[in-house]
């Protein structure tokens, strides 16, 4: 009595599905990257048509409101300049982004810069492209 199996189990691997499945996430994290906003500070800029090289290590935000910012953390003013000590460390000359909302009064926009001075902070200031 000769019995024959009618299904024979393949023993191959498709990578067609797994290669769908990576290209899925790969077009999911190039658009979530894209989507990824490191200033979380809402400020309008002032227009400028001059643009720096210069890299900065840390920044400094003043919304319409007069809050200020290092980065994304809230300070208050008589605390900043000891803030920026610390964050700064001792680098030689280090580069500060000034980062100011158009309605701000440019008082509070000097006094930063006077800050800067005293520490010897290289200052630019940020604007939005023209």
């Amino acid at each position: 009595m000769g019995l024959k199996t009618r299904s024979k189990i393949s023993a191959t691997f498709s990578m067609s599905s797994m290669t769908d499945i990576i290209f899925l996430l790969l077009i999911f994290f190039m658009i979530t990257s894209t989507l990824v906003n490191p200033n979380a500070i809402k400020l309008l800029l002032p227009q400028s048509s001059q643009q720096t090289a210069a890299n900065p290590i840390t920044s400094v935000s003043i919304d319409s409101n007069l809050n200020y910012f290092i980065e994304t953390r809230q300070v208050p003013f008589n605390q900043l300049e000891s803030a920026l000590r610390e964050r700064l460390g001792d680098e030689e000359a280090p580069y500060l982004s000034l980062h100011v909302d158009e309605d701000v009064p440019m008082k509070e926009v000097v006094k930063v810069m006077d800050m800067a001075k005293r520490n010897e902070y290289r200052v630019i200031l940020a604007t939005r492209a023209r």
